[in-house]
This record gives C-alpha cells, sequence and structure tokens, in this order.
C-alpha cells in the first residue's frame, strides 16, 4: 500500500503545477495544447488519443526551455521573482500532459504506450539534465541563495531558495563539464531500466495464469474466490473452467484456503519468481546494471554510496540511523514470526500432515490458526464490508474530521468504464478538487494500489489557486454476478490508506511548487497510514460496516474477534516488511558492482545474514520489487514502519482526548501535517500538530512488539 508517484525521472525534471505562459500555442485538436473545455479543466480522457503525446511532450519541452533561457537571458539582477519564482512556475504544458501520460502508463497500459514511453523517457531525462546542469542557470540561483538574507524575503521564500539550491547541487550543477556529460548518461540509462523493469513485470504479471479443470481442486476455497475464477475463465475463453491469476484478489484468498496444496505451491512460486524466470521477461540482468549506475551517480556526487545521497534528504538523514531503526524491529519480529510457525506446524502435524510447512503453506495455516484462537473467519466479515460502505464510510469520517463533502460526478470524462469521481467541497460549500477512484484489476494495471494526481494543488504565477485533481487506484476484489464487490479487511485499510494520500493531495497548499505538500520521503506515510487507525475503530466500524443484503450493523461479536486477532500473524507481516526493507538498505549500500553480479546470490546472502527463515521470503524479492527498481521508494521502503511510529503516535492523540473526531486536534492536524506541511522539515511540522517528538509506545503495542 503505498503511494504511486509520477516516474522518478518525470518527477525530477518537472518542477511545478501550472504556470501562465506568454507564449501559448494556438488551439489545436491536441486537447494537450488548448484547454480541455471540461468542467474544472479536468483532462478530457475522451478526446486524448495515443498520437497526442509526443506532440504535446516535444511541444512542452520546447516551451519550458524558452522559459528557462528567459531567465538566464534576464539581465536584471537576479532575484526571488525573476529568477526563483519563474523557475517554479515554468513547464505548464510538461507537467500537463506528464500528468495524464505517466499516470495511465500505470494503469492502461499497452504496447503503444510503452513505445512512446520509450522514446519520450530519454528525451525527457536530457531535458531535465540540460536544466539541471545549466551553468548560467545554476550561477543566478547561487547568488540568490548567497544573498538570500538581504533580499528582504520571507521564510517560505527563503525555504524555497534553499530547497531549490540545494536540488542543483544534487543534481550536478556544481560538476565540471565531463562528469556532467557522464550524469547525463547514467540519468538517461536508468530512466529506460526502470521502465524495461515494470514492464516486465507487468507482462509477467499478466502471463501466469493456474488453471483448474477439476471443480475438487476448488475444496476449502469460499464460493466468491471460485465465482470469480469461473468469470476469468469465461473471460479467457475457457468456459466451465476456473483461472486464477497473480492479482492479490485472486491470489490471496488461494494462498489462505485452497486445500490443494501443490495448486498453492503453484500459484505461489508463480508470484514469487516473477522476474526471475530467466526469459525475455528476467529483471536480473537490469537490477545489477541499475545498481552499478547508482552507485556511479551517486560517487560522481559525492557520497559513498546511493543510501547516503538519498537519505540526506530524508528525516532519517543517515544509513547508521535507519540500518539501526530497522534492526531493532527486526529481532523482536522474528522472534514472534517463530512462534507462530510452531503454533501452525502444530496444527499440520495434529491434521496428520507428514511435512514441515514452507512458505506456500503460510497463509493457509495461519487461517486455521486464527479460527483456532479466535474462533474468526474473515470470510465473516466480508458481507459488511461492501465497497460502496467502506467507500461511504470513508467520506464521512473525512467529513467529520475536516468538514469535506463528497459529491459523486457522471458528467466528467474518464479513462476507463467504472472509474468514478467525486466533487470534493469545503465545509462552506467551496470547491477543493476532484478525487478519481480506480478500483478493479485488469490486465493494464501494475499491481499493487497508490495515489497520484493528474493535476497537484499550488498556484499559478499570477497567484490563483489551482485546484488538485487526486486519483486512488486500486486492485479489489470485483463484483461477481448479483454480488458487489465484497472486500478483504486488508483490502478495506488499503482503500483508507490511499484515502489518506489523497486528503494530503486535496489539502496540499501553498505559494511555491517546490514546498506545496512537498514532504520527505519518509514522512509521506504519515497522512496515509494514519487513516487506516479509524478504519477499524469500533466505533467507525459502527458507522460503516453493515451488510450488503440486510443493512444490518456489524455485531458486536465480529468486531471483538476483528480486535482480539489485531495482533496476529504480526510477527510474520512485520518480518516480511521489514526483509525487504533491509534488502532495499543493502543494495543502495554497495560502494561496487562487478560485471558478475549475481542478483539472487547477493539477494539469499543478505536474508542469510539477518537470519530469515525459509518459510518466510521479503514482502518483495529483488527482481518484482518496484518500489525500489521501477518506483521512488530505493533506499527508502523503511519509511512505511517510520512514519507508523508518528501515525500510531497522532492516533493516540485523539483516543487520548476522548474524541476521535475532535474538531481542535483535526484543525491542527490538517493545518500543520497535511496543508502547510511543507513549510518546514517533517518533525518541526510533526511537532506543530503534537507538541512534542512521537513516542515509540503507541507503535510498539499496536504492532504487539512490547
Amino acid at each position: 500500500m503505498n503511494r504511486k508517484f509520477l516516474s522518478v525521472i518525470a518527477l525530477s525534471i518537472m518542477t511545478l503545477a501550472s504556470c501562465t505562459s506568454n507564449d501559448k500555442p494556438v488551439a489545436t485538436e491536441n486537447p494537450f495544447l488548448s484547454d480541455y473545455g471540461t468542467p474544472y479543466e479536468v483532462p478530457a480522457f475522451d478526446k486524448i488519443q495515443s498520437e497526442h503525446y509526443l506532440p504535446a511532450f516535444e511541444e512542452g519541452m520546447k516551451q519550458q526551455k524558452a522559459e528557462i533561457d528567459a531567465i538566464v537571458k534576464n539581465r536584471a539582477t537576479p532575484d526571488f521573482q525573476n529568477t526563483i519564482l519563474a523557475y517554479d512556475k515554468s513547464g505548464e504544458l510538461l507537467n500537463k500532459v506528464g500528468g495524464v501520460f505517466f499516470n495511465l502508463m500505470e494503469c492502461m497500459s499497452n504496447d503503444e504506450m510503452q513505445n512512446i514511453a520509450a522514446e519520450i523517457m530519454p528525451k525527457m531525462s536530457a531535458h531535465g539534465d540540460e536544466i539541471a546542469m545549466n551553468p548560467l542557470l545554476f550561477e543566478k540561483f547561487k547568488y540568490v541563495y548567497d544573498n538570500r538574507h538581504n533580499m528582504n524575503l520571507d521564510d517560505q521564500q527563503i525555504r524555497v531558495v534553499e530547497k531549490y539550491y540545494a536540488d542543483f547541487i544534487r543534481s550536478g550543477a556544481g560538476l565540471n563539464d565531463a562528469d556532467k556529460e557522464t550524469l547525463k548518461g547514467i540519468n538517461e540509462r536508468l530512466s529506460l531500466l526502470s521502465l524495461q523493469f515494470g514492464n516486465n513485470l507487468l507482462a509477467e504479471n499478466a502471463n501466469f495464469k493456474l488453471v483448474v479443470d477439476n471443480a475438487a481442486d476448488l475444496s476449502g476455497l469460499p464460493q466468491s474466490s471460485i465465482d470469480a475464477a469461473a468469470e476469468q475463465a469465461a473471460k479467457d475463453g475457457m468456459e466451465g473452467k476456473w483461472v486464477f491469476t497473480l492479482s492479490k484478489p485472486s491470489l490471496i484468498p488461494f494462498l489462505q484456503y485452497a486445500d490443494n496444496r501443490d495448486l498453492r505451491e503453484k500459484i505461489y512460486m508463480g508470484y514469487v519468481m516473477r522476474g526471475n524466470n530467466d526469459n525475455a521477461n528476467d529483471n536480473k540482468a537490469l537490477i545489477a546494471e541499475m545498481t552499478k549506475l547508482r552507485i556511479e551517480k551517486a560517487q560522481l556526487l559525492g557520497y559513498k554510496d546511493y543510501a547516503s545521497y538519498v537519505l540526506e534528504n530524508n528525516m532519517a538523514k543517515t544509513v547508521p540511523t535507519v540500518d539501526t531503526f530497522l534492526a531493532g524491529l527486526f529481532e523482536p519480529a522474528l522472534k514472534v514470526a517463530k512462534e507462530e510457525l510452531k503454533e501452525m506446524q502444530k496444527i499440520a502435524d495434529k491434521e496428520g500432515a507428514d511435512f514441515e510447512l514452507a512458505s506456500w503453506d503460510w497463509w493457509y495455516y495461519a487461517e486455521k490458526l486464527r479460527k483456532e484462537k479466535y474462533n474468526f473467519d474473515e470470510n465473516e466479515l466480508k458481507p459488511y464490508l461492501s465497497l460502496d460502505n467502506v467507500r461511504d464510510g470513508m467520506f464521512m469520517v473525512a467529513n467529520k474530521l475536516y468538514g469535506i463533502t463528497f459529491e459523486q460526478r457522471s458528467d466528467l470524462p474518464i479513462y476507463f468504464d467504472g472509474v468514478e469521481t467525486w466533487e470534493v467541497k469545503e465545509q462552506d460549500g467551496s470547491y477543493l478538487g476532484i478525487l478519481y477512484l480506480d478500483y478493479f484489476p485488469r490486465d493494464s494495471k501494475s499491481g499493487g494500489a497508490w495515489c497520484t494526481s493528474f493535476r497537484e494543488a499550488g498556484y499559478d504565477i499570477e497567484g490563483n489557486k489551482i485546484s488538485p485533481l487526486v486519483s486512488l487506484v486500486l486492485n479489489f476484489t470485483p463484483p461477481t454476478g448479483n454480488t458487489p464487490a465484497l472486500l478483504s479487511w486488508d483490502e478495506t485499510e488499503t482503500l483508507w490508506h490511499e484515502f489518506g494520500h489523497g486528503l494530503h493531495a486535496l489539502f496540499s497548499d501553498g505559494k511555491y511548487s517546490r514546498t506545496c505538500g512537498n514532504v520527505p520521503r519518509d514522512y509521506v506515510e504519515l497522512p496515509s497510514q494514519v487513516m487506516e487507525n479509524w478504519a477499524g475503530d469500533p466505533e467507525v466500524l459502527r458507522m460503516y460496516a453493515k451488510h450488503w443484503q440486510t443493512g444490518e450493523v456489524i455485531p458486536e461479536t465480529i468486531i471483538n474477534k476483528l480486535e482480539n486477532s489485531g495482533l496476529f500473524n504480526q510477527g510474520f507481516v512485520t518480518t516480511e516488511f521489514l526483509a525487504a526493507a533491509i534488502l532495499d538498505m543493502e543494495y543502495h549500500k554497495l560502494t561496487e558492482v562487478n560485471d558478475n553480479f549475481d542478483v539472487a546470490a547477493f539477494e539469499k546472502a543478505k536474508m542469510d545474514e539477518i537470519g530469515l527463515i525459509n518459510e518466510i521470503y521479503p514482502r518483495y524479492r529483488s527482481t518484482y520489487y518496484s518500489h525500489i527498481f521501477a518506483g521512488g521508494y530505493s533506499a527508502g521502503y523503511y519509511v512505511y514502519y517510520w512514519a507508523a511510529v508518528l501515525d500510531s503516535d497522532a492516533f493516540n492523540y485523539f483516543k487520548e482526548s476522548g474524541d476521535l473526531f475532535n474538531p481542535e486536534l483535526a484543525a491542527k492536524f490538517r493545518q500543520h501535517c497535511l496543508q502547510e506541511c511543507g513549510n518546514d522539515e517533517g518533525m518541526v511540522q510533526y511537532k506543530k500538530f503534537r507538541g512534542q517528538e512521537p513516542s515509540n509506545e503507541p507503535f510498539l503495542k499496536k504492532h504487539g512488539l512490547k
């Protein structure tokens, strides 16, 4: 559950949300090159065609280059207005087309889109580097930076100057010409490798199908999973059979409930071997090359390793800080996981199993253990978690906390049938933004869940407010027959998590694109994870968890079972997460990689070093670790648990106040942690809300680690 941003390369070169240009092109048939003519200027998805992207990208780069040239050629003494602000508000068209293309690449990909990406990514990388390494532009920024305290700037203007100056240095502006050329080549190659990694993983996900043609092999599965598999088979032209895929709504129930151990092994190994099958979609060589290039980039810029380069901008700051944080959690988590394994082995032995449990058995026997210890089958919960009820519940909580309302719109263009659009309004009825909800899996969509924006909040160069267009992209259990989409508890928490990111995007407010909503990577999961706490609170559950057929409010017995089982399987969950976070750090602490770097051997060696047991794989193995090789979380997967300390402490603050919807605390959280979050460093903003640094106690208690 993670927030899914635009491509890292796109982020690095798109420096703002929007602007006003003096050199606007005349309207053409390309919808990007004029106003969309839609309500609130939402993307005209009904008019945008694949052939529109390349010309719009080219025109966008041309316009931004002209804007940068105007800054450089301006003979006036560099100041905030003619240099910093002009740069901050450059690239309007590039952001406009990029905000659509890179988002749809993740959720509506096809060969044509991939070909466009392969052509445009190197050009975008070169364009970004040309700006970031422009010596005349940097000279002007350096002048403003050196004189920032003598220019009568306010605190936010000084912060913007300092942030941009650091960006230039980190992008190679201080390098000699030869090293700049080397860095440009590295960036261009990394952009292509990242794109290929994601394309390979998309293909691996789509290519795997577990086809069942014997009804006996469906033993143990809930009817909803069987029905969904039958519908998938019919879609694939295999009427009368059942097809299970690697999408989570198909995979997880199979691992939890299917009695056929051989088939559990087959689908599980299909999942954990993605990108590692020595075929055309294999990612091992890409990983080796990316790791080597990242080391070269970091060292070129004066850092020991890539992790040091990344963490400099995060709350954690240093590699030892992150290593100590992860190690301190891993040992107690692994201890709990080993106890969980012993309990599950006892169940298997009692049933007459003649084998030691393997990784593909964990979900199955964990479900049996949950029933044994808590008399709780998650299928008891699902009828009360229809997608509409869960969605309406989170809207209700947002209303009680912040006063905002949500009105569904049916007149806005959408990019795929079934995508919902919601107009979000402030308590006084004024317009805040648009929220898109894209719920279900499809072959053209990447796995997982994320929040992104088609247009980010901000202000244009004339001070006019820009409203955000926020999108939540998910992969949930789809409806079957006459039964609506009934969510698992994990899916419920995921929706609330991404909605938290959505609130962050909707509420972000600031004059300058560089700081509006811009927070360190290890802060960014606070707004999302804190919402999960409300999702599972009994008081809130009674508000939205209602039986999809009868409307009956969820019984107290089920609420109690859910609460009592809250720490269940936390050893496994925490261990697999931390193993992945440690693996991420190990890749990015490397200071050299030889030409024969063996990705599989490296992963195994590092997991053996920390004592990870054979029954648990890291949540993301190297070859499908898109967070770090095709996303923005390299040397940063740890951030979910780092932010978990913050979110646990924040929610505990509400609990201790005696009111989950305490209006005073909600107003402070919105202002300091969501709206003005980019105004200062992450911990400074959190302390403005909390009054003190976070305590570890709520986090440790929540995860059963103390």
